[in-house]
């Protein structure tokens, strides 16, 4: 028997319950991993209220790392005792875990030069922000790019990693604190949102352009705004909505300024091949081990008080990375 979390009923922070499971053997094409460190995102919040399908009862997270300690029939790809990293698709959530069961495909392997709570701590977000600037939309040199929630777990890498590229980076914050913490990630421009207008402090920083791209996971708060803010022929890159939904909008609204707007899903662009998902992780993981990316793993809790870790993240406490350490390596 092993410790994990596990889901009932949809419903607030307080419907995680902490409880022994039995973790199978592996079957073929799978592994089963001895978890070092597991991330918590957004999404999980989403899941465990019932706003992104998952059946009752289950176990939230959708990534982690960990040691191989079993493979299945016909695993070639990884072997006991090696260190791998999972993130993003329906298929691999079950994380909030001391030990799990996970199809070997969808596992990536951490080099020796990464810490394995910071592999962790970066993959899913790691691979989204590859995803939303070198897939959703490309950023090049010269490019002038806005990110809402800047200083968040996704946020950040965006910063640091357009900022890298060459590009002119924007970013909104709701605190000084952040603020602070988004200029060391790459903004050349930071605006708290809660005091200036953020659509009038764009279109000054960019005398009236506008920028190439918005990366927007804010959703209804911001949405409106963002679509004023894109220069034209400009891409707005949603990716998530923790303010809840935008309101409808009728597509003649894109018309004046031919606006591209999409919804950039992790799981669609690399969730189901495999050599995708090994060059980002790869692009991912030796641009942290070069330094090019800073994680800012800012938050660790024992995985048992998962739901004091959901309750800072609702309430926007945190600022970069959370991650959950299972309790046998919290408390050895």
């Amino acid at each position: 028997m092993v410790k994990a979390i596990t889901v009932y009923e949809h419903g607030g922070p307080e419907v995680m319950k902490w409880e022994d499971v039995e973790v199978p053997d592996p079957k073929e094409g799978e592994i089963r991993l001895k978890q070092k460190g597991i991330g918590l995102n957004y999404l999980d919040v989403y899941m465990r209220q019932g706003r992104h399908p998952q059946p009752v009862p289950f176990t939230p997270g959708v990534e982690g790392s960990g040691v191989v300690t079993a493979v299945g029939p016909g695993v070639t790809s990884c072997k006991v005792g090696d260190v791998v990293a999972y993130a993003g698709t329906q298929r691999l959530v079950g994380s909030y875990a001391e030990e799990r069961i996970l199809p070997a495909d969808q596992a990536v392997p951490v080099p020796s030069s990464v810490d394995p709570v910071e592999a962790a701590a970066v993959i899913f977000k790691g691979l989204t922000a590859y995803v939303m600037i070198h897939r959703a939309f490309k950023v090049e040199p010269g490019h002038t790019i806005l990110v809402h929630a800047a200083a968040g777990g996704v946020g950040y890498l965006i910063c640091q990693w357009a900022s890298a590229i060459g590009a002119t980076v924007i970013g909104t914050v709701s605190t000084k604190e952040k603020a602070v913490q988004a200029k060391e990630d790459g903004c050349e421009h930071v605006i708290l949102y809660k005091d200036e207008d953020f659509v009038e402090r764009v279109m000054e920083i960019t005398s009236g352009k506008g920028v190439d791209v918005v990366y927007d996971s804010v959703g209804k708060d911001t949405f409106n705004g963002s679509l004023e803010c894109l220069k034209t022929r400009g891409y707005l890159v949603v990716f998530g909505v923790a303010s809840g939904q935008p309101e409808p909008i009728h597509v003649t609204k894109l018309a004046p300024k031919s606006i591209y707007l999409t919804f950039a899903s992790l799981g669609e662009y690399i969730g189901g091949n495999r050599e995708h998902l090994l060059i980002a992780a790869e692009a991912l993981y030796s641009n942290v081990a070069k330094g090019v990316l800073k994680v800012r793993l800012n938050h660790k809790y024992p995985l048992s008080q998962a739901t004091q870790a959901h309750i800072a993240l609702e309430s926007r406490k945190t600022t970069g990375s959370v991650v959950l350490i299972p309790d046998e390596e919290w408390f050895p």
